[in-house]
């Protein structure tokens, strides 16, 4: 890829089912849940039915911000086995829950480093043809991201928010929060604010286009739900954002931020 090929890439839209964002239940690492990313990114609104998706794995580490090694062929390998080897449930309107696989089949070339994947076709209604109740978002927004639990607690917070311009509150009782980001193996609240709370809410302000802050909802000194209120950021803020992580996953090329302050610059010396 070129380096314009890259920054494309980086900035591709992932969009899902609000019910695959806010009624499944599933366990993936954070490798994991990016590779998807990857691959739903490629998807075509227009698409009818899932092709087979390739991407070379020297590529996928550039466009993360990862340093292509031996090491990271080996782990992205398997990483590609256990999410083919993994279900969720997810839960229909009928009210019943479904069982699905993500991955249907997938090849490896390793002289080439090239993979090949196809979703299964179970997934179909919840990632093809979205025309309502579906989130979308940049992917850039997850590349930084640190924590698997960030990019389900981002997820969860773009598909809520409906109004971009205005504010918003959404609130979630503790155990059903701890449950939707596959976190339930913090028991304690405090361990599970300090752990995955906290750290997740300062990864989506630093490096997504949306502030949040979140509130507890108390019965005495128990915490039994989080209020979230949710805003987006400017949209001079959000260029900044996209830019700097651009710049820090190597890119010498010139970003639409860029420009702007190079405009700025010239008016202020004129």
């Amino acid at each position: 890829m070129t380096e314009d090929q890259y920054l494309t890439v980086r900035h591709k839209t992932v969009r899902k089912a609000n019910q695959l964002i806010q009624k499944s239940r599933f366990s993936l690492s954070l490798q994991q849940q990016k590779i998807l990313l990857y691959l739903i990114s490629q998807i075509s609104p227009q698409d009818e039915d899932f092709k087979v998706y390739h991407f070379s794995i020297p590529d996928f580490c550039r466009v993360c911000g990862l340093t292509y090694s031996g090491t990271n062929y080996s782990d992205l390998k398997d990483a590609v086995k256990d999410i083919a080897d993994k279900s969720l449930w997810v839960r229909l309107p009928s009210g019943c829950d479904s069982l699905l696989r993500w991955i249907e089949k997938a090849r490896i070339d390793d002289k080439s480093g090239q993979i090949e994947v196809r979703l299964d076709n179970d997934m179909k209604p919840f990632l093809l043809q979205l025309r309502e109740n579906y989130t979308q978002y940049e992917m850039i927004f997850t590349l930084h991201f640190k924590s698997k639990y960030t990019i389900r607690l981002y997820e969860l917070i773009k598909s809520v928010h409906y109004h971009e311009d205005l504010e918003y509150q959404k609130t979630y009782e503790v155990a059903e929060l701890k449950r939707l980001l596959d976190a339930e193996i913090y028991t304690e609240y405090r361990n599970f604010k300090q752990r995955v709370l906290t750290p997740c809410v300062a990864e989506i302000n630093e490096y997504s286009d949306k502030t949040v802050t979140f509130d507890e909802v108390r019965q005495g000194r128990k915490v039994l739900a989080i209020e979230f209120n949710i805003k987006t950021k400017d949209t001079l803020e959000v260029l900044r954002i996209k830019s700097e992580i651009d710049k820090e996953f190597g890119t010498d090329q010139l970003t639409l931020w860029d420009r702007i302050e190079q405009a700025d610059e010239k008016r202020e010396g004129a």
